[in-house]
This record gives C-alpha cells, sequence and structure tokens, in this order.
C-alpha cells in the first residue's frame, strides 16, 4: 500500500508525523497571531505608559519612558475631570441593562427553540432581521418615543434602548443552545412534578450556562463601549457614560488638553473590560455556536 506524504499527514502506530505543508501553516499561523496581538498590544502599551508622563513629556518624546511617574494623573482623571460620576453611570447602566437583556433573551429564546406555536418561526426570524437593522437609523424614532415617555435624557431610557438593541443577538446566540439540550431531561423533570418556570430556572437554564456566559460576554463589551445612542438620546452631561466622558474630556479644552489626564481616563476605562475578559474567557471555549432555525 502506497501513501502519500505530500501535503498530508502520515499515520505511523498511533502518532502522527507532521509534514512540510502542516509546518508552513502552524509558522503562517503563528506569524499572524503575532502580527495581530503586535498590533493590538503596542498601542494600549503606548497608552499606559502615556498615562505616566505630563503633556509636555508626551509631545516631546511620545515612545520614551516617563520621567517621572505621574500618578496624579489618575487622580485629576477620577476626581476633577469627572470620570468617578461617569464610570458610576456607565455601571449603572451596563448592569442594568446587561440583567434584563439575559433574563429576556434566554427566556425568549428558549421558548422558542423548545415550543412550537403558530407564529414561532416568525418571531425568530424576526428576531433575526434586528441584527440586520443599522443603529443610525433608528436613532430620530428612538428620540421621539423616549421624549414622549418622559425618557429622553435619563439613565432607565438608555438602559431601555440598551436593552432593546442587545436582545436580538442575545435570543439569536442561545437559541442553538436552549435547541440542543436533551428532551429527557425536560421530559423527567415535568414527570416529576416541575412546572415550566421552575424546569427552565432550575434545570435547563444552568445546562446552557456556557452560551449564557458567553453571550453576556460579547453583550458586556459591546454595551461598555457603545457611543451612539448615548449620544444622541443622553445629552444631559451629568448622565454621561464613559464613551462621552472620553469625548467631552478631550475636546473641552480645545488645544490645551491635558494629555497625560485624557490617557489616564482611557486606561480607567480600558481595564473592567480587560479584567471581565480575562476572568471569563475560559468561558468562551466551545461556545460558539452557529443558531439555526431547524
Amino acid at each position: 500500500m502506497t501513501a502519500v506524504a505530500t501535503s498530508k499527514t502520515i499515520v505511523t502506530g498511533n502518532r502522527s508525523e507532521r509534514t512540510g505543508g502542516d509546518k508552513a501553516v502552524e509558522a503562517t499561523s503563528h506569524v499572524l497571531l503575532s502580527i495581530w496581538a503586535i498590533i493590538v498590544i503596542v498601542p494600549f502599551l503606548w497608552v499606559l505608559l502615556s498615562s505616566f508622563k505630563t503633556t509636555k513629556e508626551i509631545l516631546a518624546s511620545p515612545f520614551s519612558l516617563p520621567a517621572h511617574w505621574q500618578f496624579d494623573n489618575y487622580a485629576h482623571a477620577w476626581t476633577d475631570a469627572g470620570i468617578r460620576q461617569f464610570f458610576l453611570n456607565t455601571v449603572i447602566v451596563v448592569g442594568a441593562a446587561l440583567v434584563l437583556v439575559m433574563l429576556l433573551g434566554s427566556m425568549c429564546a428558549y421558548v422558542l427553540a423548545r415550543f412550537r406555536f403558530r407564529g414561532s418561526r416568525f418571531i425568530y426570524y424576526l428576531m433575526l432581521a434586528g441584527l440586520t437593522f443599522p443603529i443610525f437609523l433608528a436613532i430620530v424614532p428612538l428620540f421621539f418615543v423616549l421624549k414622549n415617555l418622559g425618557l429622553i435624557n435619563t439613565l432607565p431610557g438608555l438602559t431601555i434602548v440598551y436593552v432593546a438593541f442587545a436582545l436580538p443577538f442575545t435570543v439569536f446566540f442561545l437559541y442553538s443552545f436552549f435547541r440542543a439540550l436533551p428532551d429527557e431531561i425536560y421530559e423527567a423533570a415535568l414527570i416529576d412534578g416541575a412546572g415550566e418556570w421552575r424546569t427552565f430556572f432550575r434545570i435547563m437554564l444552568p445546562m446552557a450556562r456556557p452560551g449564557i456566559a458567553a453571550v453576556a460576554i460579547f453583550n458586556f463589551l459591546g454595551l461598555w463601549n457603545q457611543f451612539l445612542l448615548p449620544v444622541a438620546l443622553n445629552t444631559d452631561q451629568s448622565r454621561y457614560v464613559l464613551t462621552q466622558a472620553m469625548a467631552s474630556f478631550a475636546s473641552q479644552a480645545g488645544y490645551a488638553v491635558d494629555f497625560g489626564a485624557l490617557f489616564a481616563a482611557v486606561v480607567i476605562t480600558v481595564v473592567p473590560v480587560l479584567i471581565v475578559y480575562v476572568i471569563f474567557q475560559r468561558r468562551l471555549e466551545g461556545s460558539v455556536s452557529r443558531g439555526t432555525f431547524r
């Protein structure tokens, strides 16, 4: 029996020997990943170093180490620039929106995945259509809706909008997880006397935990970095979120921007996202799957 050795893996016994093609693919992937890591990490490190410099140092030698580490930049950004209040506003809005969208999205995805009723297919495809709807097209209608409800320039109004735009993605992502859960467990819970609510919250929801954790991370990243919606619907400066605060901080002083404090504020904004991602990154492994309606 003749074995073809070019660009294939030769299996000897229980071991597989890598060929030249396999090594070339592996080397290419490592090079591309290294380049991507450099593109992402280097700017962040530059911002981190610049947050400990004075504006004069940043403009004179942007790539050098700080002559004197200016920890006061963080105190200035946190107190004088008002980042503390904007950070609290962001935590309130994103936290409340995340809890609501995960609760409502998981319930909606569970019903669409596990039950068949008239209009279920239409509702599912309507949710998918929400993923394709550009945010900027809804700005004007949303403005008048919130204004008529008395929720314009309020944190609850911004929270509701966040939930509305994150809900289609949440349903789309979680649908396949609930669809893949075994029917035997659901039927056993009903036989044991558990109602629909108890079956969902005590049995089915914990079984979909990997998917819930993954979509929660994606929603957190998207909501934390949201800029267009708060700019258009939240013009009260006392209720700014961090993305608005960054833009306002950079423009309010004209050409006399305190770049050291500005970069310190950027670090304060980015660090929570990094912490959340590092803590929950393992939840993402094997959690991404396609949401299809079968």
